[in-house]
Order: C-alpha cells, then structure tokens, then sequence
C-alpha cells in the first residue's frame, strides 16, 4: 500500500515552475528522501502534498485522501514539521506540547501518557519546564517533532528538519526517526544534506522542479558514469582549480579537503595530474579509485544536465 502517491504533480508561479510534472510514490512504513539544493522544488512539494497549497495540475494522494479534494482529511492524518516550526519561545516545552494537542483535539483522557513517551523519546524528560526559547537549535528540532508526533500521525512531513543544526544533533534526530518506523509511521523528509539521504529507504533526486533521479541509494548511485579519483593534495583549491582547467571534458569537484575527479578516461587523468601538480609545486599524497558518494552522483548528473543543455542550444543553431 501507498503512504503518498504522486501523478504528474506541476505548481507554476507565473511564468516560474517550482515542480514539473512530478511522479512518485511512497510506500507505508518507510523513510522517503526528497534531495536537493535550495530551490530545487522540495517545499513547494511538501506544501502541496500537506494540502496547504493547491498544485497548478496533476494529482496527489496522501493516506488515502486527495490533496485538493479531502485536503481537510489529509490534515487529520499527518503530522508537518515546516522548516520555520511555530514553537513558542516564551512558553515551556509542556506548554508547546499541550498546545499542540489542543490544536490536534488529542483527547485529555491518556494524554499525559503520550506526553511523557514523546518527552522520554526525544530526550527532553529533563527539560519539560524550560521555556522553548531557552532550547538549543538540536533541542528545538526535538521539540517541533513530539508537537508533530502528538497525534499520533500515519504519515511524517519533515521540511529540512536538520538544517542548521549541529552534527551530533543530526545524528540523535535521525536515530529518533528510525524509532518511529516501528510504529509504521511513514516519513517523508527533505534535505539538502547527502549524507542524510544515504539514511533513506529510497529517496528521489530533484533540481529545479525536475525529478532527475528516484529509487534506493544503492540504486542511485548505479546513475554514477565512470570512475571517480579521489586525490589527497597540499593545497587542495588550487589543485581543483587547476585540474579543472587542465582536464577538459571530466567533471572535477572539492569535497572538503579533497579533490574528486569523475572521467572515462582513468589513464590520462592519473598522467596529468601527477605532471601538472607537480609542475604548480602542489604535493600529491595520494590518489585512488573510491566507490561514489550520493553527492559525486548528483554533482554527475548535474553536470550530465548542463552538456545535455548545451548540445540541445547549439543543435538548434545548427
């Protein structure tokens, strides 16, 4: 059965279009990952599918429930976690809690018990009388997830709930998520951190409004043509910018403190790089064949994207 399904799904704002033609679906019980850079299209998606904004065409289903037809049915089902989630800073995490499930109509009867699981399941037992305000950006995201876990949600829409907040917090907050899937809550979360999609069940690569890559992780990174060379070097911008230069026609990136070079061509990148580091005085300490990263394929198809663009301008000058 499906959590979410999606049909052609295209929201236009004028003569802009934040999503075209977007077809997916979602399976109950799974974390699905919507990847992609700012502007890629991810929460005018999330809008449209929480029913808080109509698509220009196509059609989407959420929990059963049309998104335009029965969109007040869809926001019985879910749980909405924006990337600017209304906490309250000069009310007390209870307080936040107990507001939300006023909001949600949570029965007074056996709520305090919800409370207290919510409370022990995000770490924030100790914390339950601070005000919101008061709370780190971490301890905050923890917070905005039990307000939208409250009412007990058969599907989970997180905007970029990471974003901006410490790694560890990262980690605790993703550590929470895996816990909700054994209660079969469906979790559909955006995020522009690739490391985090490598933590989905499936996940769907989009840039500007277009889907350019859906399926497992595994499976999207099979996209990947050709074979990546990591190298480790001195002074590792110059070298990036000097292999950019020198090797015409592969795609070379900075990855931290590292240089990626994706190519067809294994022999002559090896060859080159050697002379013409040397040559600039810039220390190879190493250089290997690495199994790509989510982040060297989406860099790939990009790239991919932009020659395709660019035959398609000088074929029609043609």
């Amino acid at each position: 059965m499906h959590a979410i399904e999606i049909n052609n799904l295209t929201k236009s704002f004028g003569e802009l279009t934040a999503i075209e033609n977007l077809s997916l679906s979602v399976a109950a019980g799974e974390i699905f990952g919507l990847v992609g850079p700012d502007g890629a299209g991810k929460t005018t998606t999330m809008r449209m599918l929480t029913a808080i904004m109509e698509p220009t065409s196509g059609e989407a289903w959420v929990a059963g429930h049309h998104i335009v037809k029965e969109g007040e049915a869809i926001k019985e089902e879910i749980g909405y976690m924006s990337q600017k989630f209304g906490l309250y800073p000069d009310l007390t995490v209870m307080e936040n809690i107990d507001f939300y499930a006023d909001i949600y109509e949570v029965p007074r009867r056996g709520r305090s018990v919800k409370v207290e699981e919510l409370l022990a399941f995000s770490n924030l037992t100790p914390f339950k009388q601070r005000m919101a305000g008061k709370l780190s950006g971490g301890m905050k995201q923890k917070l905005g997830l039990a307000c939208a876990l409250i009412h007990t949600p058969k599907v989970l829409f997180l905007d970029e709930p990471t974003n901006g907040v410490d790694p560890v917090s990262r980690r605790d907050f993703w550590r929470i998520l895996y816990q909700l899937l054994r209660d079969n809550v469906t979790i559909f979360v955006s995020t522009a951190y690739l490391d985090e999609a490598e933590r989905c069940n499936r996940l769907a690569l989009l840039n500007q409004g277009k889907l350019l890559a859906l399926g497992t992780p595994d499976e999207v990174k099979k996209l990947m043509q050709g074979t990546i060379y990591e190298l480790r070097t001195s002074e590792p911008r110059r070298a990036s910018l000097l292999l950019r230069d020198k090797l015409d026609g592969d795609s070379v990136g900075l990855f931290g403190d590292r240089v990626h070079v994706v190519t067809n061509r294994p022999e002559r990148v090896q060859q080159i790089s050697k002379t013409e580091l040397a040559a600039a005085n810039i220390q190879l300490n190493q250089m290997q064949v690495i199994a790509p990263s989510l982040e060297d394929v989406f860099v790939s198809v990009l790239a991919g994207q932009h020659v395709a663009a660019a035959d398609g301008v000088s074929n029609d000058h043609n």
